[in-house]
């Protein structure tokens, strides 16, 4: 008996820039982005509840976002362009468009369950997978590497609904980036032209005003582009991990926030943000067996430099921030106000030092011991930029997914009130089954 296929591509497209529109343009890369060269892409999923036909689809949400992206690409052009990765550590990497470049766009059906993908239980992340597009491959030369930087795939379930999966190379840009230019496909799909946006909405600052020539020259110097090579991530193989979503309200978020605050009075920096990441962090860290704890995340510069740099730059300008640890001090119920401590005393020491995050990277660099088991527990995301908000002209999404390698976690507030907190997480299933319980037995202590 044959199997039926999960993906049915309907179109396979490449959409410009209205013809005529930009200009060949370089955009050349900062020491923000150099960090991020052979990083793995950032990988999202937008789920939209529109219960339509196959007919519907084709004739009317394809035509419509086909043109309403070209008209984004207008704005938003290095989405359209190539990553030009130098051999030489003398030439700095830069996202080049020429005319005629484009975003490999891709239409497809699928015969999963869409209210099964968008529940908060656990769900196989293979099934993820068949939404999100691939980058493609790159052109390598004796002289450079170009790489692709940004691939649409849009879903259709018939009669249920549809997703949005998109895939950009981390070089393109951050979270600010991305949604400056998602605000602005969804006003022009929504309104059938950019004349909303461009009364309205923010275009983006292609001025390179984060300049620092010694810090390029460092950090590319460490991003090691003489030897440097790119592999476009693959589909992956079976696995048995799973993916589930956390929900912190903002009840429960000011009670973990007033008992870091009672045990540690004098912690200058107690947020939402440090603690769900500090309860998130010590419920993960009682289900590992590694000695040591590394938890990493980014922090949004624009603000913080000096002078401060406007919030529609378009590229990187987010910086790390890390902590270690050993394991044990995350167990019990003082692990989470341990976590708590590192993150709040590491993100103050940077908020009150506009060149921290800078530093921080640079001194950090062996700071690691080596030789020791280790689990490294990142944060993708922010409550601060509203992503539930955009809406092609269908309403608000459903539900997003960011979908992610390695152990880390999402965080965004919540579709309902911004106030909560949504946490997403992939682990083993046998892992997720210990964390869900350590999560909600967790948080019954402090009801």
């Amino acid at each position: 008996m044959a199997t039926i296929p999960i993906l049915t591509i309907l179109e396979k497209t490449r959409v410009s820039p209205p013809a005529a529109t930009v200009g060949d343009s370089l955009l050349p890369l900062t020491y923000f982005d150099f960090l991020w060269l052979s990083q793995p892409p950032v990988q999202n999923i937008f789920f939209y509840d529109l219960p339509i036909t196959q007919t519907q689809f084709n004739e009317t949400i394809i035509p419509n976002l086909k043109r309403s992206l070209s008209i984004t690409l207008q704005h938003f052009y290095p989405f359209a362009g190539n990553l030009i990765v130098f051999h030489t550590s003398t030439q700095k990497p830069e996202i080049r468009y020429v005319e005629g470049d484009s975003v490999a766009v891709t239409f497809t059906e699928c015969n999963l369950d869409f209210n099964k993908l968008t529940g908060n239980h656990p769900r196989n992340c293979e099934m993820f997978e068949h939404l999100i597009p691939q980058l493609g491959e790159a052109n390598k030369t004796s002289y450079s590497t170009k790489i692709p930087v940004f691939a649409v795939q849009v879903t259709l379930f018939p009669n249920s609904g549809i997703s949005i999966g998109m895939t950009n190379h981390h070089c393109l840009g951050d979270a600010s980036t991305r949604f400056l230019f998602l605000k602005a496909w969804t006003s022009i799909a929504r309104f059938g032209s950019d004349k909303s946006f461009l009364a309205d909405g923010t275009l983006p600052l292609y001025d390179r005003v984060v300049n620092n020539p010694k810090l390029d020259e460092n950090f590319l110097k460490y991003a090691k582009v003489e030897n440097f090579e790119y592999q476009p991530t693959k589909l992956c193989a079976p696995t048995d991990r799973v993916r589930g979503t956390f929900i912190l309200p903002r009840t429960m978020l000011n009670r973990l926030k007033n008992l870091v605050s009672t045990q540690l009075p004098t912690l200058a920096y107690v947020s939402s943000f440090t603690v769900a990441c500090a309860y998130m962090w010590s419920c993960i860290a009682k289900t590992r067996e590694e000695e040591l704890h590394l938890f990493s995340f980014t922090i949004d510069c624009r603000a913080r430099m000096n002078p401060a740099i406007p919030a529609a730059y378009f590229g990187n300008c987010v910086g790390w921030c890390a902590v270690n640890v050993q394991n044990k001090q995350l167990m019990g119920k003082e692990g989470f106000v341990t976590a708590a401590k590192l993150i709040g005393e590491n993100l103050h020491k940077t908020l009150t030092d506009k060149d921290g995050i800078v530093k921080e990277r640079k001194s950090s660099e062996g700071s690691v011991p080596t030789g020791i088991p280790m689990t490294i527990v990142g944060v993708a995301g922010t409550p601060k930029l509203k992503f539930y908000d955009l809406d092609f002209g269908w309403g608000k999404p459903k539900k997003l997914e960011t979908v992610s390698t390695g152990l880390s976690f999402s965080i965004n507030g919540c579709k309902e009130n911004n106030e909560d907190l949504e946490i997403g997480i992939s682990l083993p299933a046998t892992h997720m089954e210990s964390f869900v319980r350590i999560f909600e037995d967790g948080l019954k202590e402090y009801i």
